[in-house]
């Protein structure tokens, strides 16, 4: 089923200029972009969209780090974008990340762990709403 998915370039892979390379893997495994743009969250936004993880311990940390630099988000689409966006990706510890993954690839650490995605059709929705309006969807 062809599906959207948000994903995330975040400050550490941004400031070590793989932004290219990760787009390749995504244009690479036929999930398309449909909409692209670089940004820098403002504290107030990343509280917001990781809201969810609030009453987390490394929620704090987590925001810190997002605001740290420009990120660039992305909507992917394509056959099972989710989940062939998370397959990428790799596990969220880099150290556990299968070679060839994203994380294992260009991660740093758990914290600085180079892209975010959606985690579900659901969240995919919501999150590409926060960053993205309809006309900025081609």
């Amino acid at each position: 089923m062809v599906e959207q998915t948000l994903s995330i370039i975040k400050p550490d892979a941004v400031q070590k200029r793989v932004i290219g390379k990760i787009i390749d893997r995504f244009e690479s495994h036929d999930l398309k972009i449909v909409a692209i743009k670089k940004l820098q969250l403002s504290e107030y936004d990343a509280k917001a969209f990781y809201a969810v993880h609030k009453e987390r311990p490394f929620f704090g940390d987590l925001v810190k780090f997002m605001i740290s630099g420009p990120v660039v988000a992305m909507v992917l689409e394509g056959e099972d974008a989710v989940a062939k966006n998370r397959d990428l990706m790799g596990a969220t510890n880099p150290k556990e990340a299968k070679p060839g993954t994203i994380r294992a690839d260009f991660a740093e650490s758990i914290d600085a762990n180079a892209v975010h995605g959606s985690d579900s059709i659901e969240n995919a929705k919501l999150e590409i709403e926060f960053f993205f309006s309809k006309r900025e969807i081609c």
